[in-house]
């Protein structure tokens, strides 16, 4: 009997719905479901421990950490999509002009795309963060810009797959605009692995922006952004341990989550029935 791991059956595909639902439930009515005002401070109870009243403790300026996490949990998911949305919104365009056209479009997109390749992406990421100073929208432009190339080199190859298959060239034959070709042929068979893609990245994105804010370049404070919550309690580590273990609870949930969906989507996919054109 074939063994399937967790991240291949529907038992994964469905604890990863559990995962993503829960928190974007948080992330909706996080703020109106909090106990207290996240940004509140009371220096007399700051770093106390779990109670009643406070169920995760306080912060060391007596702020309650439950209503940060929640609160904070749309600053972290809300960051992370929209720099897979830029991401998408740059290396889409330039995958598809390139493997439509050809010729000297391609070769100077892709000789493009190879240049900004070169560079590691960190390095790029810090450098544009540096350029426009320290923040979360600052640490979004810089890892979208940074991360573009290898989706737009997936992009291009898709792209390319897709304008190779006989019903394509048939509807180029027929003299079918380029816009139509795209909307009808090209892009429903290039956005389910596009969407695969883009749900495992978003873990590694998530990752990387709460990096980049723990290290002080991301979301700057008071924003209860996970990251910078890490960054907040990490000289608090052997006083209260809590402050540092809630929000890497949060994002170890979260980057499984979206590891867990993106593999059971992809499973789907490689199982379904081809589609009827």
């Amino acid at each position: 009997m074939k063994l399937l791991s967790l991240r291949a059956t529907p038992l994964g595909l469905n604890t990863g719905i559990i995962l993503i639902g829960c928190l974007l439930l948080v992330a909706f009515f996080g703020e109106n479901l909090a106990p207290h005002d996240p940004n509140k401070m009371d220096l007399v109870r700051r770093l106390e421990g779990m109670s009643w009243t406070y169920p995760l403790g306080t912060d060391h300026l007596g702020r309650d950490v439950l209503s940060r996490l929640m609160s904070g949990t749309l600053l972290s998911l809300g960051a992370a999509v929209m720099t897979a949305v830029s991401i998408l919104l740059i290396a889409l365009p330039i995958g598809l002009i390139s493997a439509m056209f050809g010729g000297w479009v391609n070769h100077l997109l892709m000789r493009i795309t190879d240049i900004f390749l070169a560079f590691p992406m960190i390095i790029f990421s810090l450098v544009i963060i540096g350029f426009l100073g320290a923040s979360l929208n600052s640490a979004i432009i810089g890892v979208a810009l940074a991360w573009w190339p290898s989706l737009a080199r997936l992009v291009h190859t898709l792209t390319t797959d897709a304008l190779s298959k006989d019903f394509v060239l048939a509807s180029r034959q027929c003299g079918i605009g380029p816009v139509k070709l795209v909307t009808r042929h090209i892009l429903p068979q290039i956005l389910p692995p596009l969407f695969v893609v883009m749900s495992l990245e978003m873990a590694s994105i998530l990752l990387v922006l709460s990096s980049l804010s723990f290290l002080g370049i991301g979301a700057q404070p008071p924003e209860a952004e996970w990251g910078a919550m890490l960054n907040e309690a990490r000289p608090f580590f052997t006083e209260r341990p809590g402050l540092l273990l809630a929000p890497g609870l949060l994002i170890s949930l979260a980057v499984m989550g979206f590891n867990l969906l993106g593999e059971g989507i992809r499973h789907k996919l490689d199982n379904r029935s081809p589609f009827r054109w």
